[in-house]
């Protein structure tokens, strides 16, 4: 039997750090976890490596930048060595209990190491997608009409918006019938359902230590709280109707950032009230950890995988064409039993140390394969050096499904304390930041501001991309080709899919 401190790893879909009480927000979105802060650290500038999902877990995981075995490659490799490999080698009892991600899914290499893996996705591997627009049948008179009529519209100037307009309305309120409830419209799964999972597991653990990993999709798009989730953020009267209008409007194309605003605090509502109930759930784990008497020697780090645009820089929800501060900057909340809460400074934490530490943290060796570091005594020490983190995507990459969008240019963000440097390879452009004086990343720096912030930063941009290049062509890369090409024709995937991707 194995000895030493258990570990439980939540992870929530799309929670932007200042989303969060123990962050600085004044709705009460999370006051369990803002008690819970008060015996914890805190990181005030923690990172991601990557954004979205599926960028930024094989940092999380297995201390691995996103393109570290090629740009091809989405997830981890088959075989990688990940926290959940590292602690069963120690031992433990490991298991995950996921809200249907598609991304975090044995299909891209997350089951490696965990005794039981259930990701409530029952074979469905469809991508994620923001929609929810009731609309007409396309495929009868009314469909034929409304192309039509589309067409006419547009060639007409402001007719064309006229007629999206009423074409919404007609749709949200004809077309469909009025939902039930809010259970009816969510896609996910809701925290209280993970929960009951990991509660029963944990029940039959016994005394051996154990690695518990869970991922919430409570604050993901469509954002479709639980009522209780509103009622403890004090919303009333909001109706599944209401909840689902609302999510569609959000959602249009048609409309520029000046109609949608008028939208944003009542969807914003709705993704603070999933906040409030993966609070909520969390409050109910820790208190079956105490229940069995497996509280007091658990480690727990409560993160994210990426954030979530409100309009901030015209954006919306989090696909790959940014990486602003509201999309990489995440929570990271560490209790330790035993260790002394500490205040942290401001210096960024990359995601990359965070594997590292908490293998460090329960006193168990760290893989050869990762990439980062533990900074667990600096931690301790409450103190962290004032370095840089680096975050990465492959711009307009929004279906990782399909190989051939994994190719398209790199956007790299080297995050300093104070600067920051954004990277686009599709533009060719290099924009920096001092984000003490412009927070909001409205007002590029010039050439000649911060010449040796800038030529620091872009040697360490370039260091990055010579290191990642250098370990493309790796048996790891060609043994997950193998396991995607295997897994495709058990799906009966169209061979023209399965051919497209190359060599990275």
């Amino acid at each position: 039997m194995a000895a030493g401190k258990s570990v439980l790893l939540v992870t929530v879909d799309c929670l932007r750090a200042d989303h969060c009480g123990f962050m600085g927000y004044s709705r009460p979105t999370t006051p369990f976890l803002d008690n819970l802060a008060g015996q914890s650290f805190v990181f005030p500038t923690a990172i991601v490596a990557g954004a979205p999902t599926y960028y930024s877990f094989p940092a999380i995981m297995a201390s691995r930048y996103p393109f570290g075995l090629g740009r091809e490659m989405i997830g981890l490799a088959a075989g990688e060595m990940n926290l959940a490999s590292a602690f069963k080698l120690a031992g433990y009892s490991t298991a995950f209990f996921g809200a249907a991600n598609p991304y975090l899914s044995a299909r891209f290499g997350y089951d490696h190491g965990f005794d039981t893996f259930r990701d409530s996705l029952d074979g469905n591997l469809t991508p994620l997608s923001n929609s929810d627009h009731a609309s007409a049948n396309q495929g009868n008179w009314a469909g034929s009409l409304n192309r039509s009529l589309d067409k006419i519209s547009h060639r007409l100037g402001p007719l064309g918006a006229a007629y999206d307009e009423l074409y919404f309305q007609y749709c949200q309120r004809w077309t469909t019938k009025p939902p039930k409830s809010l259970d009816a419209l969510r896609r996910f799964p809701a925290a209280d359902v993970i929960v009951d999972q990991a509660r029963t597991w944990l029940a039959s653990l016994g005394e051996n230590p154990f690695f518990l990993w869970l991922h919430f999709m409570d604050p993901h798009s469509p954002y479709y709280p639980t009522e209780k989730g509103l009622e403890i953020l004090g919303e009333k009267n909001v109706t599944p109707l209401r909840v689902r209008y609302l999510n569609a409007y959000w959602n249009r194309s048609d409309l520029g950032s000046k109609r949608l605003l008028r939208r944003r605090e009542n969807v914003m509502a709705f993704y603070d009230a999933g906040i409030c109930w993966v609070d909520a759930q969390v409050s109910r784990l820790i208190s079956a950890l105490r229940q069995f008497n497996l509280w007091e020697n658990c480690i727990l780090a409560l993160t994210a995988d990426h954030g979530e645009e409100f309009l901030e820089h015209d954006g919306r929800y989090h696909a790959p064409f940014s990486l602003v501060e509201q999309l990489i900057h995440v929570p990271l909340l560490l209790r330790v039993p035993g260790a002394a809460k500490k205040d942290l400074p401001a210096a960024p934490f990359s995601l990359l140390h965070l594997a590292p530490t908490l293998l460090d943290a329960a006193a168990l060796p760290i893989p050869a394969e990762f990439s980062g570091d533990s900074h667990w005594q600096d931690i301790q020490e409450g103190r962290m050096e004032s370095g840089f983190a680096i975050a990465e995507c492959i711009a307009s990459c929004t279906n990782p499904f399909r190989p051939e969008l994994r190719r398209g240019p790199r956007l790299l963000a080297v995050r300093g304390a104070r600067h920051k440097l954004v990277l686009s390879f599709e533009t060719g452009t290099a924009s920096m930041f001092d984000l003490k004086s412009d927070p909001e990343e409205r007002k590029p720096l010039s050439q000649k501001a911060a010449k040796p912030e800038r030529r620091q930063m872009l040697q360490i941009a370039l260091e990055h991309l010579k290191k990642q290049s250098g370990r493309r062509h790796s048996t790891a890369y060609l043994r997950t080709r193998i396991r995607e090409i295997k897994l495709s024709l058990a799906a009966g995937e169209p061979r023209s899919n399965r051919n497209r991707a190359a060599a990275p």
